[in-house]
């Protein structure tokens, strides 16, 4: 990869939980959760980019949005340096909601398990890296 990608990645947050994907790199054996989204288009926002990209990896609609921040994240992907530029959101959407916080769920463009992590007992990294410093800031902010 020698571009730099722009994306807006969505963490919907419930009962102490995040939905994130999970994912691992072959290369370096690192398991790792991911924040749900994906590629900015050409001509499309950043919020535009990711309500399509929540429809099209989880099928589901968002409600609301609330832009975190956003982040520069250089990386190593499976031996690959990588550099992307990702709008994050905290998100709300009434469909995820509704499932019970043991489900598991897929991406239904690649098949990536997806499903409810509790933030402060994470297992393993979420990326991109500084992600969750901005979730737990907003999440503060939230309840005072």
């Amino acid at each position: 990869m020698h571009s730099i990608r722009n994306l807006a990645v969505g963490l919907p947050v419930r009962n102490g939980c995040v939905l994130v994907s999970d994912g691992s790199d072959s290369s370096t054996g690192e398991v790792f959760h991911r924040a749900i989204g994906g590629g900015i288009e050409f001509g499309e926002t950043a919020e535009e980019a990711l309500r399509r990209e929540f429809v099209e990896e989880l099928g589901v609609s968002l409600a609301a949005v609330h832009m975190l921040g956003v982040l520069e994240n250089i990386f190593t992907f499976e031996g690959m340096t990588g550099h992307e530029i990702v709008h994050v959101f905290a998100v709300d959407s009434d469909c995820l909601d509704g499932l019970p916080l043991d489900a598991e769920l897929r991406v239904l463009d690649e098949g990536s398990p997806v499903g409810w992590r509790r933030i402060r007992a994470l297992d393993r990294p979420l990326y991109p890296a500084g992600a969750m410093p901005m979730l737990l800031d907003w999440l503060a902010g939230v309840r005072d």
